[in-house]
């Protein structure tokens, strides 16, 4: 499958083992990682002091990453859109997803590990990589996310997700590097959440 988008939620849309920690409702509601509250005074220090140029996060926020791929001949691009195109307008979507803690520490994951970058692996779109180390992804079928979303809106896009359980820590300095030089899905924010759906009519069994 081609990845087609990559963008972010702040906090986690998903509960899972290392992001339980409730947020609050609404669009800015969601999961934070459990690790939160034990953060360093250097961890929760902004280097942009405000003005990084990923807007939306700073050091000590939860984000959700979703790397969206499509069985569509599709370039990567800007919003979900990116995913279908007028000769394939009903895809097979996936999406991989990394719940991170954000903070300031330049020996944490970076973001540009993850990134496209221009990536295409035996001709196929392809991330540089994808995070390791955060459990055994669990997979599910679903449908697309945010905020115009919720237990009684559904988007009409189904997906199968691929959610690793843990949190890890990603250095905030790499979200706005890949922010600032640019990037094919011009994204330079975070998004808002879907509120969880609790619904059991609405669950899918997870594999």
């Amino acid at each position: 499958m081609n990845l087609c988008n990559i963008h972010t939620h702040t906090n986690a849309e998903h509960k899972g083992p290392g992001f339980s920690v409730f947020a609050g409702d609404g669009e800015h509601g969601g999961y934070k990682c459990n690790e939160t509250d034990s953060l360093t005074a250097a961890e929760l220090e902004d280097p942009a002091h405000g003005h990084g140029a990923f807007h939306g996060i700073k050091p000590g926020d939860t984000i959700e990453v979703h790397w969206v791929h499509s069985s569509c001949a599709v370039e990567p691009g800007k919003g979900l859109g990116s995913c279908l195109s007028d000769a394939c307008a009903n895809p097979q979507l996936r999406v991989e997803t990394q719940v991170f803690l954000v903070v300031n520490d330049p020996k944490a994951l970076d973001f540009g590990s993850f990134a496209y970058g221009g990536n295409v692996v035996s001709g196929l779109h392809q991330a540089k990589s994808l995070p390791t180390g955060t459990g055994e992804p669990v997979v599910f079928t679903g449908s697309t996310t945010g905020p115009k979303y919720s237990q009684s809106v559904c988007s009409p896009l189904q997906v199968t997700w691929s959610v690793r359980p843990s949190c890890a820590k990603v250095d905030v300095g790499s979200l706005y590097a890949w922010a600032e030089k640019g990037n094919v899905f011009e994204e330079n924010h975070s998004h808002g959440v879907r509120q969880l759906v609790t619904a059991p009519e609405l669950l899918s069994p997870i594999e």
